[in-house]
C-alpha cells in the first residue's frame, strides 16, 4: 500500500495477524487508559476478525523484521464500523501503536494511509472521533490538516464524551 523511508510499511492486515493485531490495539488502548481490561469495548477492538471483514483493518509493519508497529480501522461508506461518517465520508477508528514503535511515525504513516485510501476511493472528507485525553493523536490530526467538528461530538456510552475532527480531501 505504502512505504517510507522509514522501513516502515502500510498494508492490509494478513489473516495471520489478525489476532496478534487485536492484542497490540487493546494493550495499547489500556496502557494509555483509554478503556479497562476486561470491559466491553476491550472485546470489540480485540474482534479483529470482524472489522476485517467489515471495515479495512490496515496496519503497520516493520519491512525489515516484519513486526506489526501499529494499527488503524478504516470504516468506508456503508462500514458497519462507520459511527460518524455520512453519505460520501470514510472513517477511521481505533489507531492504535505499540508502545516500543512510539516516535517513529507509525501512527502518521497509518493516518495518512487513511487519507490515500480516502482519495482512492473518491471521498469527499475523513471524520474520526477522539477522546480528549488523546494528546499525541491530536498532534497527528493538526498536522495533516483535520479541524474539530464540535457540532459532530458525541457520546458513545454515559461518561465518555469523543471529540470529532474532519480532513477535506478536495486539496
Amino acid at each position: 500500500m505504502s512505504s517510507t523511508s522509514t522501513g516502515i510499511v502500510v498494508r492490509p492486515v494478513r489473516p495471520a495477524e489478525l489476532e496478534e493485531v487485536g492484542h497490540l490495539v487493546a494493550e495499547a488502548f489500556i496502557v494509555d487508559g483509554h478503556t479497562e481490561r476486561g470491559g466491553r469495548y476491550e472485546s470489540v477492538i480485540r474482534d479483529t476478525a470482524d472489522r476485517a471483514a467489515r471495515a479495512e483493518l490496515l496496519v503497520a509493519v516493520d519491512e525489515e523484521t516484519g513486526a506489526v508497529l501499529g494499527s488503524v480501522t478504516f470504516a468506508p461508506p456503508g462500514s458497519a464500523y462507520a459511527d460518524l461518517a455520512v453519505d460520501d465520508e470514510g472513517e477511521f477508528r481505533m489507531l492504535a501503536v505499540s508502545p516500543g514503535a512510539r516516535g517513529r511515525g507509525v501512527g502518521l504513516l497509518l493516518v495518512r494511509a487513511v487519507l490515500d485510501r480516502g482519495r482512492e476511493l473518491g471521498l469527499s472528507r475523513i471524520v474520526m472521533s477522539t477522546h480528549k485525553s488523546m494528546v499525541f493523536a491530536h498532534r497527528i490530526y493538526d498536522r495533516e490538516g483535520f479541524v474539530r467538528t464540535p457540532d459532530r461530538d458525541w457520546s458513545p456510552v454515559p461518561g465518555v464524551e469523543l471529540m470529532t475532527y474532519a480532513r477535506e480531501l478536495t486539496d
